[in-house]
């Protein structure tokens, strides 16, 4: 670690674990969304639009904080890179439940549910990361497991398409439904450029 002599200032782990948690919630409101009825998901879809509004919240503290701030923990740009990476996370998984709700979609492939588990356990993962960047330490697994996930999304994202284009006949409903899963791939994609950014950081501040 390089020695530092001047003064810096740590909210910024604070407020990026902030954003982070933020994800997790996110993740498991987008997992409730998909078990509810068409009546029920309405309600959970609006709690989904509040967390992406905190989410929003989150990222604008940092941008503030950045301002603000002469000194900062690691290097500016890379924590404003984060900051909006985190938040492309939530975007994404807020955009997919408002897909499903907008479409009025009954039922969605078993594979879809596949998806949103492994969004979940990237959130978990990189809210659990978020506290170790005040020592740099202890991240190498987390940007492993997030990037072995993305490639498990991947997969399961090919076999959904080829499904949908195997079983579906309908094509509003199959145009519907691949934007959905189009939308969860991307989620998948912001989660491991967050690890890939994380990774990043840490070689350089060792």
């Amino acid at each position: 670690m390089r020695l530092r002599l001047t003064p810096r200032d740590t909210s910024f782990f604070d407020l990026l674990a902030a954003s982070a948690d933020h994800l997790v919630t996110g993740a498991n409101l987008l997992s409730e969304l998909l078990g509810a009825d068409r009546a029920g998901r309405k309600a959970i879809a609006k709690k989904l639009v509040e967390t992406e509004h905190a989410a929003d919240d989150a990222t604008h503290s940092i941008m503030r904080r950045l301002n603000q701030t002469f000194v900062t923990p690691f290097d500016r740009d890379d924590i404003y890179g984060l900051a909006s990476a985190l938040d492309d996370c939530m975007d994404y998984m807020e955009e997919a439940g408002d897909l499903i709700v907008l479409y009025k979609l009954d039922e969605l492939p078993p594979r879809v549910s596949d998806q949103i588990q492994v969004l979940q356990r990237c959130a978990e993962l990189t809210a659990a990361a978020m506290p170790h960047l005040r020592s740099m330490g202890d991240l190498t697994e987390y940007w492993v497991e997030v990037n072995s996930l993305e490639n498990q999304a991947d997969k399961i994202h090919r076999k959904l398409l080829a499904q949908l284009f195997d079983e579906i006949t309908d094509p509003i409903l199959l145009m519907k439904l691949k934007e959905v899963v189009e939308t969860l791939e991307l989620a998948a994609d912001a989660f491991e450029t967050v690890a890939n950014m994380v990774e990043t950081i840490a070689l350089k501040e060792s």
